[in-house]
């Protein structure tokens, strides 16, 4: 399988969108990239989900958002590794390990419920659990 171009792929649409469907779409995509933005310093708010759904929202609403996404420096990479296969870097798989660790402890020391506190940290060991197993990158410079 060939590596993702630094250009975004082609995404197929069947038909153009209503103009009330793609400003809609449009806005997901800010709101979703606005989260993602805050994900990256605020622990236990993931930001690799909310940048593919912005991506995903982008492709059919807004080429141009789309394109600054998919060539973003931080944001463009994770976008291309994801196309390729579903693959997320070792760096991001460290940092959503240490972020969800920082967030377990957080909650620990707080007065949240236990119940809560453990539902919590059985979610995020799930979703660690499913990170570790997607492929890596073959090109280790994204």
């Amino acid at each position: 399988m060939a590596l993702p171009t630094k250009n975004p792929p082609d995404t197929p649409m069947p038909k153009e969108l209503p103009r009330p469907l793609r400003w809609l779409l449009t806005v997901f995509a800010l709101l979703c990239l606005v989260l993602g933005i805050v994900g990256i310093f605020l622990p236990g708010l993931p930001t690799t989900v909310f940048i593919l759904l912005a991506a995903w929202a982008a492709a059919r609403s807004s080429p141009r958002l789309y394109r600054w996404l998919w060539l973003h420096p931080l944001f463009g990479p994770m976008l291309r590794n994801w196309a390729s296969g579903g693959r997320v870097s070792r760096r991001s798989k460290w940092s959503a390990t240490v972020m969800m660790a920082v967030s377990g402890t957080i909650l620990a020391f707080t007065e949240t419920p236990r119940w809560a506190v453990a539902l919590a940290c059985i979610c995020m060991a799930c979703v660690l659990a499913w990170l570790w197993r997607r492929p890596e990158p073959t090109d280790k410079r994204t």
